[in-house]
C-alpha cells in the first residue's frame, strides 16, 4: 500500500541539481514539485520538457503530468514548446499512456486547449468496447 506524501518543495537551485545529477526517484518527483511550486511557470516548462526527452518512460510520463500542473497552478504554457512533446508521448509511450492523456485532459481544461481531443476520445471509445 502506498502512503500519500506531500510533494517536496523546490527551487530553481535544487531543481536544477537534481535535473543534473538525481536519482530515477528524484527525477520522477521533479517534475510534479516544480509544478506545485513558486518556480516561475516558464522554468518548470522547461525542467519538464528537459524530461519529456528522458528515456525512461515513467519519467516522461510524470514530466507530462508536470506540465498538467503548471497548467493548474500557473494557468500558463507555451502551446508552441509543449504541444509536439505531448502528441508525441501520446503516440509512443504506451505503457504510461492513461497518465499522458489525463496530463493533456487537464491541460486542455486549465488551459481552454483542445490538444488531442479526437484522438482522446477515440482511445476512450475503443476502451469501452
Amino acid at each position: 500500500m502506498a502512503i500519500y506524501k506531500p510533494l517536496p518543495e523546490c527551487n530553481i537551485q535544487q531543481a536544477m541539481d537534481i535535473l543534473k545529477n538525481g536519482t530515477v526517484e528524484q527525477l520522477m518527483i521533479l517534475p510534479l514539485s516544480v509544478g506545485e511550486s513558486e518556480i516561475e511557470w516558464k522554468v518548470a516548462q522547461d525542467i519538464c520538457v528537459t524530461l519529456l526527452s528522458h528515456s525512461d518512460a515513467a519519467i516522461r510520463a510524470n514530466a507530462a503530468l508536470g506540465l498538467a500542473y503548471v497548467a493548474r497552478t500557473k494557468r500558463m504554457l507555451d502551446k508552441r514548446i509543449v504541444k509536439p512533446y505531448l502528441l508525441k508521448e501520446l503516440r509512443e509511450n504506451v505503457e504510461y499512456r492513461w497518465r499522458i492523456v489525463d496530463a493533456i485532459t487537464d491541460i486542455n481544461t486549465f488551459l481552454a486547449w483542445h490538444l488531442a481531443e479526437k484522438a482522446i476520445q477515440k482511445l476512450e471509445n475503443a476502451i469501452s468496447l
